[in-house]
């Protein structure tokens, strides 16, 4: 079997519209300064897209790239990254998956796919290390995700593919690979706006290898003693899931009930990771290779399903007033069947609710019922009835026909299912988030509510933590390996570990510049620089992700964001909490000025000439 080292920098383009392809060899420049995975991505994104262009015309372009990890069996390593246009939000939109499409596309010999044009008839395209074949897909078109894996699973050694969702262009349609999705801002629209049904890649033509490979297998040997030693990592995730985030987040008043109007409930202890892994959980099913093992399935009612992770249950189970782990996660099959993201369709759902409480939406939908949920789920997917409206999301809704002041988006994207009154800087972290409001742009609820990393109800300091946790997560996505390995990374270091709690927030309150200093991702470009050759150091690291993230904050500027944009919904600004006696609400603005300060934005949030400048990108 031939090799490849580290990258191949060999990128796979297709234009759907006359069905041909050709290779695209990746500059060794943009391998330096973007890494590979989400940064890369989104420089081949940059180089082609023409700003304004509608998110589902035949010019929309949607971009695959696996990283420097996949293939070598660095820990947790088995993600892909996509990035395009979202026909939800109107901006740049990026995700990462977990599921066996990256390894396959990366062992065909290809680092990265492009795909643009729109096909008159459905298509489903075959990927192996000579090109790509254009095969009619008619015969699947209309069929659910399941349906279309298991038709396509002898052709190929992974897949990505649509459900109805995707074919009938609803917003936060999803594409899965396995039983992992591209989630987040209806990016499986965009490929059924093409009428690209599926993708599969035929994998196992290539062997990837490390270039220094003694040097790999100690630094991979480590990173996964460090993962194995954390207690998050090793225990809560790897036993039971996100869903033990739910623990956390009721004692920090961040799990959100009945549309984020309240942070707590008597019933929480029904969906616990802990309760659904004792009565549900039958073991593991998680992307591969993985060190963490967060993945699971169980037996709900008479099914095995997957096991919903945190957001699913928050936003389609707590935030709708369901507290039935049964329901929720035949409510989640159902998405992944139909092909919608969770956390859209729930907070659509809260939305509607709240609408129908008010009179100002027609909706036999009310909290705490769970007759109806299903079927508006599949009426969703399949563009019909209600399902038509409820598919174009929140902020849609809200401007036809009011609600604004609870529709819980920022840019047009559903918020996660952590209420950010319980974390100021997760607050600002959801404000300034690129995609819209985004959880895992700076996990800032992870620092400061979960593991006390910083204060929590502070102003100080939330400025440059927030900036500096975005441009590592960026990073991170760009290797491209699990952002939960951060978890390990920063919690094993020996002065993270051992030095008093109190004394680290007191440091990252007041001088975060210097303390953050001191967190070691020497685990991260280690594992890269062995697997490449290209080296790399911890500043050098990070100022790849910096980069990243001011060119996509850049490119959102080109679709009409500025400052107005970067807030949070009504009710986290002016609403408290029924259960918080202390009435708190995220002052945002107060941090958001700092915020643009150090990032090098002018007044209106718009990266300033000199900053671009600064980081080598080019304004057309």
């Amino acid at each position: 079997m031939k090799e490849i080292t580290g990258l191949s920098n060999r990128v796979l383009e297709i234009n759907v519209t006359d069905q041909t392809y050709s290779v695209y060899e990746v500059p060794y420049e943009d391998t330096v300064k973007y890494l590979g995975g989400k940064g890369l991505a989104l420089k081949l994104f940059y180089n082609r897209f023409i700003a304004g262009t509608d998110a589902l015309s035949p010019d929309n372009i949607i971009v695959f790239h696996t990283g420097a990890y996949m293939g070598t069996g660095a820990p947790c390593s088995g993600r892909f990254s996509a990035v395009s246009k979202s026909p939800l939000t109107g901006i740049i939109a990026s995700s990462s998956c977990g599921g066996p499409f990256g390894m396959a596309l990366k062992t065909s010999g290809w680092d990265g796919l492009i795909i643009n044009g729109a096909s008159d008839k459905p298509v489903w395209i075959e990927i192996d290390s000579g090109g790509a074949k254009f095969n009619n897909a008619e015969s699947i078109w209309g069929k659910d995700s399941d349906y279309t894996q298991n038709f396509l699973k002898d052709r190929g050694a992974g897949t990505i593919a649509i459900g109805p969702a995707g074919e009938n262009l609803v917003n936060y349609a999803n594409i899965i690979s396995g039983n992992r999705f591209l989630g987040r801002g209806g990016m499986g629209a965009v490929l059924g706006s093409k009428k690209v049904k599926a993708v599969t890649a035929k994998g196992g033509e290539f062997k990837i290898v490390a270039k220094n490979r003694e040097e790999f297998k100690k630094n991979r040997s480590a990173f996964i003693a460090d993962i194995n030693k954390n207690e998050f990592t090793s225990i809560e995730y790897r036993k039971y899931g996100t869903a033990s985030n739910v623990k956390p987040a009721i004692k920090n008043l961040m799990l959100p009930v009945n549309n984020f109007r309240d942070g707590t409930h008597p019933d929480f202890e029904n969906i616990t990771g802990e309760e659904i892994g004792e009565n549900h959980t039958l073991g593991y099913s998680t992307c591969k290779p993985c060190s963490i093992l967060c993945g699971h399935k169980g037996k709900f009612g008479d099914r095995v399903l997957q096991v919903p992770e945190y957001e699913t249950i928050g936003l389609l189970g707590t935030s709708l007033g369901i507290f039935d782990p049964v329901a929720i996660a035949e409510w989640n099959e159902t998405c992944k069947l139909v092909g919608i993201d969770t956390i859209s369709a729930g907070a659509t759902l809260a939305w509607a609710m709240e609408a129908g409480e008010n009179k100002i939406y027609k909706t036999n939908l009310k909290f705490g019922a769970a007759d109806l949920v299903n079927e508006i789920l599949e009426d969703i997917g399949y563009n019909r009835g209600a399902g038509t409206e409820l598919g174009k999301g929140t902020r849609w809704l809200s401007e036809k026909y009011g609600g604004k002041e609870y529709a819980i988006h920022t840019k047009g994207l559903e918020a996660a299912a952590y209420d950010p009154r319980g974390s100021y800087g997760h607050g600002l972290g959801l404000a300034t988030a690129n995609r819209g409001a985004c959880h895992l742009s700076a996990t800032m609820m992870s620092l400061q509510a979960f593991s006390r990393f910083s204060y929590k109800f502070r102003i100080m300091g939330n400025a440059y933590i927030t900036m500096f946790m975005e441009d590592l997560n960026f990073a991170i996505n760009s290797l491209q390996t699990c952002q939960f390995t951060i978890y390990a990374v920063f919690g094993e270091r020996y002065l993270t570990k051992y030095l008093p709690g109190i004394i680290i927030r007191i440091l990252n309150l007041i001088i975060p510049q210097i303390a953050l200093q001191v967190v070691s991702v020497k685990h991260y470009f280690r594992t890269y620089t062995s697997i490449t050759g290209i080296k790399l150091n911890q500043y050098k690291f990070r100022r790849c992700g910096k980069r990243g993230h001011l060119l996509e904050r850049y490119m959102n500027t080109r679709e009409g964001i500025t400052s107005k944009d970067d807030t949070l919904p009504h009710r986290f600004l002016y609403e408290s909490r029924t259960s918080d006696k202390k009435n708190r609400r995220v002052p945002l603005h107060k941090m958001l000025r700092r915020y643009y300060w150090y990032r090098g934005y002018d007044r209106n949030g718009i990266p300033k000439p000199s900053t671009l400048k600064k980081w080598g990108i080019t304004i057309p």
